[in-house]
């Protein structure tokens, strides 16, 4: 869309590294050494120090596994929780958004994220427990204002992998030719076998279950996306591209793209 972007992947597990065709095993600074910039003998690195372009046009600042080994110094900080919000005092007025990564459990690098953020989007899968991770995020929004003066107000929630469970294999083509038809008048079609039930049931329940969980994320946040379960994901992300540019006219690309076109609106 034409808009310069930076990603900060703080997840040790570098999946937005690797996601965008960085190796995050590859020899390099990384966010690592800017959260260790400057402690004991450690040498100061700047997060422009360490940014890389990629393929796609997005600028990163890649991760690292040795990134867990980070946080214990973090408390150690005279302030813990601001140590991404001034690495980025100098690299903001270069892009037009900059998003945070953070990882799926509680600890420095989270919060770090949470307090440089003007707004927060909230992911989640299908699975039953995602509403467990809101209630969790409740908690440390909580614990943040507290703690730091800072409140937390979600912008925005999207649901991934949405109708995974009910996904099944395409039915073979359906013939509409005359003859077809014409049989079709003469013979009734088959019953439906017990298996054939039985999945109907399945699939009822897993709609139920889904339409529960949707109800319950839009009560929590002011806006609320699903993006449809599609193997060209996965795909893209082997390749290191965003879906924007593998395919963006896949059901999920789509959806991606209304997300991205709210998002601008933000100031």
């Amino acid at each position: 869309m034409g808009r310069k972007v930076l990603v900060v992947d703080c997840d040790p597990q570098a999946n937005a590294t690797a996601g965008l065709g960085i190796d995050p095993s590859a020899n390099g600074k990384n966010m690592y050494d800017v959260f260790m910039s400057g402690m004991d003998d450690f040498p100061r690195v700047r997060l422009e120090d360490v940014v890389r372009k990629t393929a796609s046009g997005i600028d990163l600042a890649p991760s690292h596994l040795d990134l867990v080994g980070a946080e214990p110094y973090l408390y150690y900080e005279a302030f813990p929780s601001g140590v991404l919000n001034e690495a980025l005092t100098f690299i903001k007025a270069r892009y037009s958004y900059i998003f945070i990564d953070t990882p799926p459990s509680l600890g420095q690098f989270v919060i770090n994220g949470l307090y440089a953020a003007d707004h927060v989007i909230v992911t989640l899968d299908s699975g039953s427990f995602a509403l467990n991770g809101v209630t969790t995020l409740s908690t440390i929004f909580d614990d943040i204002k507290n703690d730091l003066g800072k409140e937390i107000r979600p912008d925005m929630a999207i649901v991934t992998r949405w109708g995974e469970g009910s996904c099944r294999v395409p039915e073979k083509e359906e013939r509409n030719d005359f003859f077809s038809r014409l049989l079709n008048m003469f013979h009734k079609p088959p019953e439906p076998s017990s298996e054939d039930l039985k999945t109907a049931e399945e699939q009822k329940h897993e709609q139920e279950r889904l339409h529960g969980i949707l109800e319950e994320v839009r009560k929590k946040f002011p806006s609320v996306y699903t993006v449809p379960f599609s193997p060209v994901v996965y795909e893209a992300q082997k390749r290191g591209m965003p879906i924007s540019h593998f395919a963006p006219d896949s059901s999920a690309g789509v959806v991606y793209k209304a997300i991205a076109d709210e998002v601008m609106k933000w100031t």
